[in-house]
């Protein structure tokens, strides 16, 4: 960059200097026309400059710049003309344009600056002070400035930096060029001081708010994928509790949800020797046992497709053929009773546990929902839920007994054993039999 006299006073009045400023900025005039000297002398150096260069090396010594310092490093006020802290990097090679630009915002409390004479730097520099504005250069070496702009809009942790051009260059194309690759503003450099302020604050204040959006708007991300977490969470747990038919119903329904069904086979089992069980063992190891057990069970309802209903104490309870209908509902509690007792085989084999299940099946009709409004369950009601509780109650320990209803339905398909007529307490008489296994069928 080369400066006649009178341009460095022109420099010197658009900057607003001081006397002490414009000394500097004059010395620096004084040495490029010493430089000048060997071509042709045409920028003779006068008595006043060589007066000023004098100086130089004491102005230098008592007023150091480092324009990488932030301004104002010691203010903690912020201007009322903006609600955010600006943060200005300048990315030029002349350092005598970052000392004007520096000057320029001097004064101005919430502008922070910073300055980099490198462009092979310029990145790495604002990814450490994280700028809200970028001044760049068009023309400088290594790197030219439009392909730093392409550096910088490629880099996704830059790209959305305003970045203004300041270019000694007019023409319209490269100013057409430069917006096409990312540039949110182009100035002829040295701007007017207010010009260029206004400027900065302006993109400055646009892309707080871009990130105060982007913000709000993964804020609202996030909440809304923990909240389908936690929707999922809910629903699981309700799905725990409630069939899936009368989950979804729950949330359209208010009041009684009842459904009447013709068909179905209700089970009651229950776990023989567990009271005495409980009298030798903590309750805390009681309580574990029977979860392993009542675990085991809810593998076997979910294999088989059956609903469980509840647990009491130690006994389980478990219907098929509802809320889904199914015309196998007799089988379909059958399997699930004999693999409940081989289960429970298995367990006090391997744990030595002096413990057997005792089952009651009956199927008949049953009306079956939720009542109340707190703590609800799905529950069943009828003769038929009766029945098979008195089923498993007069029932026999390793025993699976079944009533006459139930084993019309399935007797074709296993084995049994009859125990004909036994007293049942308020229903008198009835007709048991004692399922034995599966009937084996010959190829």
């Amino acid at each position: 960059m080369k400066l006649t006299h009178s341009q460095a006073i022109e420099f010197d009045r658009s900057c607003t200097l001081n006397q002490r400023e414009s000394q500097i900025v004059n010395c620096n005039v004084v040495k490029l026309k010493f430089e000048d000297r060997g071509n042709n002398g045409k920028n003779p150096v006068t008595a006043r400059d060589s007066a000023i260069l004098s100086n130089l090396k004491l102005e230098r010594s008592r007023h150091s710049i480092d324009l990488n310092l932030p301004l104002n490093s010691e203010s903690k006020k912020i201007s009322s003309l903006t609600e955010y802290t600006v943060t200005v990097l300048l990315i030029d090679d002349q350092e005598m344009i970052g000392e004007a630009v520096r000057r320029m915002l001097a004064n101005e409390k919430d502008i922070k600056f910073y300055y980099c004479n490198d462009p092979a730097q310029a990145i790495k520099k604002a990814l450490e002070v994280k700028p809200t504005v970028i001044l760049q250069d068009l023309v400088m070496p290594e790197i030219d400035g439009l392909q730093l702009l392409r550096f910088f809009r490629g880099n996704s942790l830059t790209r959305d930096i305003p970045m203004i051009v300041l270019s000694s260059k007019e023409e319209a194309e490269l100013k057409a060029q430069a917006f096409s690759l990312g540039a949110n503003d182009y100035l002829v450099k040295l701007p007017n001081p207010v010009e260029l302020i206004a400027r900065i604050r302006y993109h400055s204040k646009a892309y707080m708010h871009l990130l105060e959006r982007n913000l709000a708007y993964q804020t609202m991300q996030d909440y809304l994928v923990k909240l389908e977490i936690e929707q999922k969470k809910s629903q699981e747990l309700l799905l725990n509790i409630l069939p899936e038919a009368i989950a979804e119903r729950l949330k359209k329904e208010q009041g009684v949800i009842a459904d009447e069904f013709a068909a179905v086979s209700v089970m009651f089992a229950d776990i023989v020797g567990f009271t005495q069980l409980s009298a030798s063992i903590s309750p805390k190891k009681l309580v574990h046992l029977l979860n392993d057990i009542f675990s085991k069970f809810d593998d076997l309802a979910e294999k088989h497709g059956l609903e469980k209903i509840k647990t009491i104490g130690d006994s389980y309870m478990v219907v098929a053929g509802l809320p889904n209908p199914r015309a196998d509902h007799g089988d379909a509690i059958a399997e699930m009773a004999i693999d409940m007792q081989e289960a429970i085989v298995k367990y006090r084999e391997e744990f030595g546990l002096s413990i057997s299940i005792r089952i009651g099946i009956h199927s008949g009709p049953v009306v079956a929902g939720i009542i109340g409004t707190k703590k609800f369950i799905y529950d069943l009601w009828g003769d038929t839920v009766n029945t098979a509780s008195r089923m498993e109650s007069h029932g026999i320990p390793d025993g699976i007994q079944i009533s006459d209803a139930t084993y019309l339905l399935i007797e074709d398909k296993y084995d049994f054993e009859k125990r004909g007529l036994i007293n049942i307490k308020g229903k008198g008489q009835m007709a048991a039999y004692l399922l034995k296994g599966r009937l084996e069928v010959d190829f």
